[in-house]
């Protein structure tokens, strides 16, 4: 086991502290050889509340998909943005970059029936 030359700084805010290990590498400050695995079970990601306007259609759908998978409408919401997201990422590491026109915003198909129950 290393002796470690330097100490860590004391800090004023989080942003300093950030400022700071952007520049710095844990490596000189921490000895890796006596670290130790760590479990932190009851750690939840942050969430942030927002508001959003749907169709009521929509929202009618999104519940009855909800509940025939036994989920809570609000879950299956987060689960579409996920996986809409992972895909629109692999999608854009896929595709060569084009000139630097402007893309227009995906629009949905007025056929779709979750926005038009009687198509």
């Amino acid at each position: 086991m290393g002796s470690l030359s330097k100490k860590i700084p004391k800090f004023k805010n989080e942003d300093e502290e950030r400022e700071f290990w952007d520049t710095h590498s844990p490596l000189e400050y921490f000895d890796v050889e006596s670290a130790k695995s760590a479990s932190f079970p009851a750690l939840k990601p942050s969430l942030r509340s927002i508001s959003i306007r749907l169709p009521e259609n929509v929202l009618e759908a999104l519940k009855i998909l909800a509940n025939k998978q036994d989920v809570p409408y609000q879950s299956l919401i987060k689960i579409f943005l996920a996986r809409q997201i992972e895909q629109e990422r692999v999608n854009l590491h896929a595709k060569p970059s084009r000139s630097h026109k402007k893309k227009r915003a995906p629009t949905l198909k007025k056929s779709n029936p979750l926005l038009n129950p009687t198509a």
